[in-house]
């Protein structure tokens, strides 16, 4: 059986965001075992699961990110959308924009310090559209 669902996150900052509980909040009652898929309709912005417990993990992320792709480098062409806009789809194919996640016991099986993230590469990404597909 499947199950599918398109909803609307709010607008985050720039940076990378903890949005477990919101795709919990979301999902419902989850089967006793199964796979939730999560899809982000955006070119500039991604998935990812990581630490979750340490807050220092994100400003890793976001000074290693803007270090290895910065914003206006001289290289892009696309750069129409202002100088975030470039490195926003490169960082969004680094990241990736779908996750699969196992189901068991009516839970995500992620590990003890694992949480899943919104990457908004943006500086005013606004709103971004998930897919939520459970498969059982």
């Amino acid at each position: 059986m499947i199950e599918q669902k398109e909803i609307i996150l709010p607008s985050f900052n720039r940076g990378y965001h903890i949005i477990t509980d919101y795709i919990l909040k979301n999902t419902g009652q989850l089967p006793e075992k199964g796979l939730l898929h999560l899809f982000i309709k955006h070119t500039s912005a991604g998935l990812t699961i990581n630490e979750n417990a340490d807050p220092s993990v994100t400003v890793d992320f976001e000074n290693f990110m803007n270090h290895l792709i910065p914003d206006g480098d001289a290289l892009y062409s696309h750069t129409m959308e202002g100088p975030d806009d470039m490195a926003a789809h490169l960082k969004s194919s680094t990241f990736g924009q779908s996750l699969t996640i196992p189901i068991s016991n009516h839970r995500l099986n992620l590990g003890t310090w694992q949480g899943i993230y919104l990457c908004e590469f943006r500086n005013h990404g606004g709103n971004r559209k998930l897919v939520i597909t459970i498969y059982y």
